[in-house]
């Protein structure tokens, strides 16, 4: 437990320390923990450290591990995040359980969670993925179908929009990494002169958190630096 507190404070404070950098507000910036493939016994520990927000890529572990807390440790206000890729026949399962999906980047899969959202839950809050680096291995929408997307998820009455998603193409490059981040950061900007409950721009990991938080990401993803290498 102490090793993934400690991983929690150091992440935290590095944080703070780039919002003071970069001239961002303070607590400003969230910390997503990435807890896919990991046991529910680091969860425990991370929770237990105060952490509460938790994002997960893969629809059944991410249930079974949304249940399992449900049901054995219900005194947790958990948040939970979907923000792997969604297939057609997944969505019931991630609309009836998780909080928030950070990888909406079909009319087709927003309309599915929107249908399949219990009325006994609150909306769910979502965001576009965008594929700011055009990579055919990456999923998201371009910058051009952003506005049309983001129309049709505000027409559903079970979503909320709250913003966008990117994994820009993984260079070492700090000003490459800046690039593309301020590329999103302008669409995010263009997106909120539009729809005012958006706030909410999820980008940064690991190798490049410090240009995600320079360039304006309220939300960054981190996995392995708070709960070490995938099992």
């Amino acid at each position: 437990m102490q090793t993934i507190q400690v991983n929690l404070e150091r992440i935290q404070d590095e944080i703070r320390d780039y919002e003071l950098k970069f001239g961002r507000p303070p607590q400003s910036v969230q910390l997503l923990a990435v807890s896919k493939t990991k046991p529910n016994q680091a969860i425990l520990d991370a929770l237990g450290a105060g952490h509460r927000q938790f994002g997960e890529n893969y629809v059944q572990e991410g249930v079974e591990k949304i249940q399992y807390f449900q049901e054995h440790h219900s005194q947790f206000e958990i948040e939970w995040h979907f923000i792997g890729p969604i297939q057609s026949n997944k969505t019931r399962p991630i609309a009836e359980n998780f909080d928030w999906v950070h990888s909406i980047e079909r009319t087709k899969i927003a309309k599915r969670l929107s249908q399949q959202r219990g009325t006994d839950l609150p909306p769910l809050q979502v965001l576009i993925q965008v594929n700011t680096s055009a990579e055919e291995s990456k999923s998201g929408v371009d910058e051009q179908q952003v506005l049309e997307l983001a129309q049709a998820i505000t027409e559903l009455p079970n979503l909320t929009l709250r913003g966008l998603m990117s994994i820009p193409a993984a260079v070492a490059d700090h000003q490459q990494q800046l690039e593309a981040f301020k590329q999103l950061s302008a669409m995010f900007e263009q997106l909120q002169c539009l729809y005012p409950q958006v706030d909410t721009l999820s980008m940064g990991m690991s190798g490049d958190m410090p240009a995600a938080i320079e360039a304006g990401s309220t939300m960054v993803r981190i996995g392995t630096a708070i709960f070490g290498s995938r099992n």
